[in-house]
């Protein structure tokens, strides 16, 4: 075993359980008002078989070309650089997240105003949704990265005066040895707290109550919608199974940008000088 992977294994066995696991609604014929009444209270609410298998393989049919298209007008983010990536397996291996594609490419375009998705959505906000941000998450097999605890809203884009709704779509499996979501319930109620440049733009580890971490395991096709203030991470995949997802970020229309103080006060130490 690589110190790469020992350390993965230490992050994973200290700061995720596996043994406390969400039962998603089985379809959306089962999101009911109680499923809203959830949401709000827990701060998510999971759902089996939104998109049908014609749908998911479609979606990830259109990945995979973004990734081997060099002309794609779709932003890329690699974890190596493209001069070391010699064969398509390893051009496929080192992408972490593609985003911005809803502009350029159709059938991405389609899965993010999908009629049932924004049917949910829509009860969640309360109002009309307007897409904020796009994007699709990758975990190759054999290390894809651990995404560590964070709140979306803390991120530049996501940053509104109302809150956001999250949706994360499995596109593989997304199971508990592959890097599935999972959250802290309840954890929205506490409203904005500072984030730190550590493992990424994260919550501070010892700030994150990991004995109340719930996992979603989600079949392909599978949903979950959260609040953009819920505490959630992914685990280090050191499976030999790859997890590609969906993820959108909708919000009320009239919903506006905070001030750079109101973000500050929300999600940065600044007002405090603590220290993670």
């Amino acid at each position: 075993m690589s110190i790469n992977t020992q350390n993965h294994d230490e992050i994973n066995n200290r700061m995720y359980r596996f043994d406390n696991v969400h039962q998603p609604l089985s379809s959306v014929s089962n999101f009911t008002d109680d499923s809203v009444r959830q949401y709000r209270e827990k701060g998510f609410v999971a759902i089996e078989q939104i998109l049908n298998p014609e749908e998911i393989s479609r979606s990830i049919d259109t990945v995979m070309e973004i990734i081997h298209d060099p002309n794609t007008e779709a932003k890329i983010q690699f974890t190596k650089p493209q001069s070391e990536l010699g064969t398509p397996e390893e051009r496929e291996l080192a992408v972490r997240k593609l985003y911005n594609f809803v502009e350029v490419n159709a059938a991405l375009c389609e899965m993010a105003y999908h009629p049932v998705i924004l049917s949910v959505v829509e009860r969640l906000l309360g109002g009309e949704a307007h897409l904020v941000q796009n994007q699709a998450l990758l975990k190759p097999p054999f290390g894809g990265a651990e995404k560590p605890w964070h709140q979306d809203m803390a991120y530049h884009n996501l940053t509104l005066d109302k809150p956001v709704v999250g949706v994360w779509i499995a596109l593989d499996e997304a199971a508990l040895d592959n890097g599935c979501m999972h959250v802290i319930p309840r954890s929205h109620m506490e409203g904005g707290i500072p984030h730190y440049a550590v493992r990424d733009w994260q919550i501070c580890d010892s700030n994150v109550p990991v004995d109340k971490d719930l996992a979603v395991p989600l079949q392909p096709g599978g949903v979950l919608f959260f609040h953009g203030l819920l505490f959630h991470g992914t685990p280090n995949n050191l499976s030999p199974k790859r997890r590609r997802a969906l993820q959108f970020h909708y919000a009320l229309k009239e919903a506006s940008k905070m001030t750079a103080g109101e973000y500050k006060r929300m999600f940065t130490n600044e007002m405090t000088s603590a220290e993670c």
